[in-house]
């Protein structure tokens, strides 16, 4: 008796351990860290990025470690369910259909989406130029709910990426003939870059408000309000004490939080 009596403590206590190691150390964020500037791999194998670099301000904030979780851009949002992880920090647009199932941390920034296309090209951002091209975009990402929506039934031939580097391979290679994506990203990671020399932006900026939101937040678990909650509290503190903006002059050279 006085054996199991023990057991069932030890087993409590761990259990008390693990929920307060669960909730009280840590915070672990879901990334796709193909998407630089914003989450990518070091040469070292270590993470980097915008993204990362936020993460790791709200974890000393909120004085937690931060932890995390690769999985892919289009699982996300089923990995957060089943708790494979916290929160999602991997450039998630806000949007009402995300917000069907998830809820959302305050903004962190908005970028603008863009069209590419090798230099001279006639396409444009206007579904009739683009009609018969076949144009890439990234799985599960608010451009694949874009060009699906608007382009797709105008004749214009989408292909889904897991990531934007298969899609811009794929562009040079001439197996595309543009890719829609995030304009920072396509500057920074094709544009840029040797393989990127021989391409452009194409048209206007893409956006329609309903689809693509107003700009990125972390996404959390409905039912996780307290979480939420702490986020906010440590967003709001990096940026009035200068570390948002310190950590975005990094990256960036126009106001990454409220562009327009």
């Amino acid at each position: 008796m006085l054996a199991n009596k023990t057991i069932k403590m030890m087993t409590l206590a761990g259990s008390l351990l693990l929920s307060s190691y669960a909730i009280g150390e840590t915070l672990r964020f879901g990334v796709d860290a193909n998407y630089p500037p914003f989450e990518y791999k070091n040469p070292d194998g270590s993470l980097g990025g915008f993204d990362i670099d936020l993460g790791e301000a709200i974890c000393d904030e909120l004085d937690v470690e931060c932890v995390w979780v690769e999985n892919s851009f289009d699982g996300m949002i089923p990995a957060l369910k089943v708790q494979k992880f916290d929160a999602i920090l991997s450039a998630l647009s806000i949007t009402e259909q995300r917000k069907q199932e998830i809820a959302f941390s305050s903004m962190l920034y908005n970028t603008p989406g863009f069209l590419v296309a090798e230099k001279g090209s006639s396409l444009t951002d206007n579904p009739e130029d683009l009609a018969g091209n076949e144009v890439g975009v990234i799985q599960g990402s608010v451009f694949e709910t874009y060009a699906k929506e608007y382009w797709q039934p105008e004749g214009v031939r989408i292909t889904s990426y897991e990531d934007s580097e298969q899609a811009y391979t794929d562009l040079v290679f001439g197996r595309l003939d543009a890719v829609l994506d995030d304009g920072v990203v396509l500057q920074q990671a094709f544009l840029d870059k040797p393989q990127g020399a021989g391409f452009e932006f194409v048209g206007d900026r893409v956006y329609d408000e309903e689809i693509f939101g107003p700009g990125t937040g972390i996404g959390l678990r409905k039912e996780n309000t307290e979480l939420r909650e702490r986020i906010n509290t440590a967003i709001s503190a990096i940026r009035e004490d200068g570390t948002y903006d310190e950590l975005a002059s990094k990256y960036f050279d126009f106001d990454v939080y409220s562009f327009d």
